[in-house]
């Protein structure tokens, strides 16, 4: 190619370029104008360490190793700085990965830590809700309990009244004087034995010394060697200093006539009841029968669950003709000792804390416990 077919479409670009571009276009048209034409027989000497490079507009130029050897290093350095650039980018964005997978498990765990409280709360929740209602139901039960208690007790003290009544009766009828119409014959005089009388415990008098040796042996043993699996009408339950206490007061200062304070629950005085009737029991056996007064069914009631959870009684124990007998009326009370005192057996009288007002009558037995409330603490049987 010649330099005259370089400028073929120079009028052409100069109406599309500006000013400057078109001015320059000019210049180099007539640079290459005036180069001498290349003679193609005879061919220039070279270096060895040049190379054939291409020109614009189809020229060709001779090029240093060197400089494209610089070139190409200036490139590297251009390159290894973009690289480096675009690794501090990647420790950046690794950087902000880690701290948003930090913030993430830490949010989690938050979480799990509110989950987890919310659900301790519901199963407290859920456990005192089932807890009342237990003692719902136990409250249903001891209402129908009381109830048919209460039932017991009534038609139990009519048929107390109709057997006083009949037997009252016949001895009316056998004192009635008939009409004699003649003599009768002598028969030989018999001598009848006056019933038994029943004993008069003293147990603080000297003549009472085996007594109050075997009374202090069971206390002792009731305090430190107590056995849960006892016969029945044996103390089966823990029995403490406080309570020995009490009972060593009633047997040796009180003489088993007296009232006691009362220990500020029923089932404490239950406890030292139950006490005293196993010694009993173990002093005069079968001729030994507790009657209990308490003012409602409810607490009569309480007296007789704890008096077989303590001495490993049952409810058949439980009766006029038993050891054990529970009374709402002090009256009918006094009419079943006075009964027992005259067949010759031992009757204990005890009187719940609830009784405001003691009927002198029952003073009169030879046992008898009173539980007399705490002035200076309220009852529990007020709640």
């Amino acid at each position: 190619m010649t330099p005259n077919e370089l400028p073929v479409d120079t009028a052409k670009n100069e109406e599309s370029l500006g000013i400057q571009e078109a001015s320059m276009r000019s210049l180099i048209d007539e640079e290459v104008t005036s180069l001498p034409e290349p003679d193609e027989t005879a061919e220039a000497a070279i270096p060895d360490d040049t190379v054939i490079a291409k020109v614009p507009f189809g020229g060709v130029a001779p090029v240093n190793l060197e400089q494209r050897i610089a070139e190409l290093q200036r490139q590297e350095k251009s390159l290894q700085q973009y690289i480096a650039q675009l690794q501090g980018l990647k420790s950046e964005l690794q950087g902000q990965v880690t701290a948003t997978q930090g913030a993430l498990t830490s949010l989690l765990q938050d979480g799990l830590k509110d989950l987890e409280q919310r659900k301790r709360d519901l199963q407290i929740t859920v456990e005192q809700l089932e807890r009342r209602q237990e003692r719902i139901r136990a409250e249903m039960r001891t209402t129908f309990a009381g109830t048919s208690q209460d039932l017991a007790i009534r038609v139990q003290s009519f048929k107390e009244y109709l057997v006083g009544s009949l037997q009252d009766l016949a001895l009316a009828a056998d004192q009635l004087e008939l009409t004699k119409f003649k003599e009768p014959e002598k028969l030989p005089i018999t001598v009848v034995a006056a019933p038994a009388q029943p004993p008069t415990p003293k147990f603080a008098d000297e003549s009472f010394q085996a007594q109050t040796k075997k009374i202090r042996s069971l206390i002792d043993q009731y305090r430190s060697r107590p056995d849960y699996y006892g016969p029945p009408w044996q103390l089966r339950r823990t029995f403490e200093p406080v309570h020995a206490e009490r009972v060593s007061n009633w047997f040796f200062t009180q003489g088993g006539r007296g009232a006691l304070r009362t220990m500020g629950s029923r089932l404490q005085n239950i406890l030292i009841t139950s006490a005293i009737v196993s010694i009993l029991q173990e002093l005069y056996g079968d001729r030994q029968t507790t009657l209990v007064l308490a003012d409602s069914p409810e607490r009569l009631g309480e007296w007789r669950r704890g008096l077989q959870d303590c001495l490993g009684i049952t409810r058949s124990d439980f009766g006029p003709d038993r050891g054990a007998a529970l009374f709402e009326d002090p009256f009918v009370l006094s009419q079943k000792a006075d009964r027992m005192v005259k067949d010759g057996l031992l009757p204990l009288v005890v009187i719940d804390e609830t009784e405001e007002q003691i009927d002198l009558t029952l003073l009169q037995y030879p046992l008898w416990l009173a539980f007399a409330p705490n002035p200076q603490a309220p009852s529990y049987s007020n709640y």
